[in-house]
């Protein structure tokens, strides 16, 4: 607290007065960094917290008097202390701030209650680094050209910090130094554009750069601290001419319609200056010619067409312009080509037309040949189709509609125009039998356009005969039947061929060839078969007649087809036996045969009936009236029976047999029959007689027999032969050393000779006589002997019978008395073992050639 003049005067004048009566009490000054006393020369950190205990004034009295503290300050500022007033401790009660004041005045007084003494006494606030570094003259912005050279100072940034000391010093630095092309001085804050780089207005216009302030740091309530500060610099980039022209909406394409005005505009190229903070006038003109086509504005770029587009020739055009910049001068400054492209577009507007030599046409009318070769081109048709747009309008496919398959159309796609070419693709459906007119619809079609406009032209083809065709029967067979005893020009059967094809094409002739159509004519015309004037038929020579007929039209080409003719037969021939005398001979209880054959070709004309006509006597034989097999009646059974039905006793017997046919009419005729009769005692005599007698009717069975049996056993002998020749030969093979064979002495060869003994008429059993012939001495030893075959006895000579009469016979045979007849031998034996011998000594000898190396 401050005090006028007058209160000091009092006070002195108090203070005289009280000294008279009374000492007044002081303070003790301990110096500096005492933390008691008068508080002389006493410093506080600004950081002290609110109410600490920073002081204690101290002080005494002389004559001891209890004291007590104060302190004041002066009513303009803080009070920043209080006091205890007993025991003087000094408290902190309001922040401290150096920066704003860095000295605290106050008047500190102590007073024993009568004497009061008063110090002013100024306490000094020390600084702690409370206090960050600040950017002074904010914002930053900076104007730099684009061509500053690298390394340039371009702006200084500064900042302040009130702390003192450490705290109080201040460095720069960028905050993305690695990003940024410019750099930071630490200790002046100088900003230079970096080595190496350039800055350009055409890419970046403005730069951003961050700009940090740091203090050097210093205690702060106890801790270590540092402050730091941001700011932000603005670089623009001031442009200056250094870049061509630019140009704006590329690529540039303009079409043209076809319908577009002369002089109308197309598009506009539009460019400006690459330097845009002063961007200088542009012009613009055509780089290349546009042969007087399109015309372009100098100044603003526009690009018109002069002619009509139905004149031009091209449907694209490339054009170039070229712009350049103005100075301000007036001199030309930078420039920039871009190109142009214009395409003159079609409207869709025509449709396909087909035109002929005459012009536009709908319908073509042709005559052709039917079955023209495959792939040949219908040259009477001179077609062309054309289609006035241009480009994907213009592009149309063509296709025939109707009958498939029979034409192709060449070519299927057309663009503009095109030549219609026709080509046969089947020539065997383009038949004039089938369809003497083929009509088909010519298709044209757009292919890639909305509309799809379509035109349609009529193509008829008038086709003409030729003669493609094989006259046809109507049947691949014909089958007749007449009687063998039609007269000669009977008419026998009518085929029928047809030849599709017309006028003298189709006439067809007819002939017949083959064996048997000799007796046979045809009608050229008619195709009317019948018999030759002067044939006469036999069903019993040839009953059936195969042939062929021909049907040939004017060019040779023909068909054939069988013709077969039966001949019914007619009831013409009587039936004959083998020979009209014949004798058998029968043995009790075995029937003989007759047998008679009809040459008539059919039944039942060739169906013969027996019967007995004449026997003597009578009442001896039944005969089998389909089969001829005669036999005695059941009443006899014994050649005593028959010995008493005959006086003469007799066991020849004569019968007249008729033979009768089932035709009509019947004709029939007859035989004489003589029959000897015998019994099996008389045949058990000898096996072999009994088997003569039996095939003495037939002799060839008994050939037939001993044929046979003579085959069985050569047959054994082969298989016997063949085992015998494996056996030595494997047997070859294994034998390892070397031996010497005795031959075996080959045995005698035996042959046997068998003769059939003669028929003797006395007895029936004793007409075969079976004898063997003594062996062979001058046969070698590689055959056997060789077996005469038995010759059966001659028949009689038939008797001249007149035509169609019946033979009579007035005697009888009488047979010779039977004579026992040896016993033949058996053949088989004697004919192996002498083939056996022979083979196995051949096989013998070729064993022991084969072996001779031994």
């Amino acid at each position: 607290m401050r005090h006028g003049p007058r209160a000091a005067l009092v006070l002195g004048l108090l203070h005289i007065y009280l000294a008279q009566a009374n000492f007044a009490p002081h303070f003790f000054d301990n110096g500096v960094g005492s933390t008691n006393g008068n508080m002389a020369l006493f410093s506080l950190p600004e950081d002290t917290p609110v109410g600490s205990h920073v002081y204690t004034l101290n002080g005494t009295d002389p004559e001891g008097d209890p004291i007590s503290y104060h302190i004041s300050f002066d009513p303009s500022t803080r009070s920043v202390f209080s006091v205890d007033p007993n025991f003087g401790n000094i408290t902190l009660v309001e922040e401290l701030d150096r920066e704003k004041e860095d000295e605290i005045e106050a008047i500190i007084s102590i007073s024993d209650g009568l004497n009061l003494v008063a110090e002013k006494v100024v306490i000094l606030v020390t600084d702690a680094n409370d206090e960050a570094p600040r950017f002074i003259q904010e914002p930053y912005v900076v104007l730099v050209p684009e061509n500053t050279p690298a390394g340039s100072s371009i702006f200084k940034v500064h900042a302040e910090d009130k702390d003192t000391g450490s705290g109080g010093s201040v460095t720069y630095f960028l905050q993305n130094l690695h990003s940024s092309k410019f750099t930071m001085d630490r200790h002046s804050g100088v900003l230079r554009l970096q080595a190496g780089a350039t800055l350009d207005y055409e890419k970046s216009r403005a730069h951003f750069i961050t700009v940090v302030a740091k203090d050097g740091g210093g205690r702060l309530r106890g801790a270590d601290v540092v402050f730091s500060a941001t700011a932000t610099v603005t670089i623009n980039v001031e442009d200056v001419q250094d870049t061509a022209p630019i140009f704006v909406g590329t690529p540039y394409y303009g079409y043209v319609y076809e319908d577009t005005l002369p002089g109308s505009e197309v598009l506009t190229v539009v460019a400006i200056d690459g330097d845009r903070g002063k961007p200088n006038h542009i012009l613009y003109r055509f780089l290349n010619e546009s042969d007087g086509v399109f015309e372009i504005n100098e100044t603003s770029g526009a690009i018109s067409v002069l002619h009509s587009p139905a004149q031009l020739r091209r449907e694209v055009y490339e054009l170039h312009v070229q712009v350049t910049e103005v100075n301000s001068p007036g001199s030309p400054g930078a420039q920039a080509i871009v190109p142009v492209t214009i395409r003159i577009v079609d409207l869709n507007n025509h449709p396909p037309t087909f035109y002929g030599e005459s012009g536009p046409q709908n319908k073509f009318e042709l005559s052709i040949y039917e079955h023209p070769p495959q792939g040949e081109i219908l040259r009477g048709l001179k077609i062309t189709v054309n289609d006035s747009d241009q480009g994907a309008n213009a592009k149309f496919n063509l296709r025939l509609v109707g009958p498939g398959g029979i034409f192709r159309v060449v070519p299927q796609t057309v663009l503009n125009e095109a030549q219609v070419t026709i080509i046969v693709e089947n020539s065997a459906a383009i038949d004039f039998e089938k369809s003497k007119l083929l009509t088909f619809k010519l298709l044209a079609i757009e292919v890639n356009t909305p509309e799809k406009f379509s035109s349609t032209a009529d193509i008829v083809i008038q086709l003409l005969d030729t003669n493609d065709n094989v006259p046809k029967f109507t049947s691949h067979y014909y089958i007749a039947r007449i009687p063998e005893n039609a007269p000669g020009g009977s008419n026998v059967v009518a085929v029928t061929a047809v030849d599709p094809d017309t006028g003298p094409w189709g006439k067809v002739q007819y002939s017949i060839y083959g064996t048997g159509s000799e007796l046979f004519l045809i009608h050229p015309s008619t195709g009317l078969i019948y018999t030759q004037p002067w044939a006469s038929l036999d069903a019993e020579g040839t009953s059936r007649y195969n042939f062929y007929v021909k049907a040939e039209d004017m060019d040779g080409r023909y068909s054939l087809a069988e013709v077969f003719v039966t001949l019914l037969d007619v009831n013409d021939h009587y039936p004959q036996f083998v020979q009209s005398i014949q004798e058998k001979t029968m043995v009790l209880g075995t029937p003989v045969k007759i047998e008679a054959t009809d040459q008539d070709a059919e039944e039942p004309n060739n169906l013969v009936d027996y019967s007995i006509t004449r026997a003597e006597p009578v009442n001896v034989f039944d005969i089998d009236a389909h089969t001829g097999e005669i036999w005695l009646k059941n009443s006899i059974r014994s050649l005593e029976a028959l010995h008493n039905i005959t006086p003469s006793g007799d066991y020849s017997w004569s019968l007249q047999v008729q033979a009768k046919d089932r035709g009509s009419p019947s004709f029939s005729t007859t035989a004489l029959l003589k029959i000897d009769i015998t019994d099996t005692e008389t045949l058990s005599r000898g096996s072999m007689a009994a088997f003569l007698i039996q095939t003495k009717d037939n002799p060839m069975k008994a050939v037939g027999v001993l044929a046979g049996v003579m085959a069985i056993v050569v047959a054994i002998t082969v298989l016997i032969s063949t085992a015998t020749f494996w056996r030595n030969k494997k047997s070859n093979k294994i034998l390892p050393v070397k031996r010497v064979l005795r031959r075996r002495p080959s045995p005698a060869p035996r042959t046997v000779r068998i003769e059939w003994l003669k028929f003797k008429r006395a007895k029936a059993a004793s007409k075969f006589i079976l004898k063997e012939d003594p062996p062979n001495e001058n046969c070698n030893n590689s055959r056997a002997g060789v077996t005469v075959p038995p010759r059966a006895p001659a028949l009689p000579p038939p008797p001249k019978i007149a035509q169609r009469t019946v033979p009579t016979v007035s005697g009888s045979l009488t047979p010779q008395p039977p004579q026992p007849l040896p016993k033949p031998k058996p053949l088989g034996g004697a004919i192996q073992s002498s083939l056996v011998s022979e083979l196995k000594q051949k096989f013998e000898k070729k064993s022991l050639d084969n072996k001779a190396y031994f």
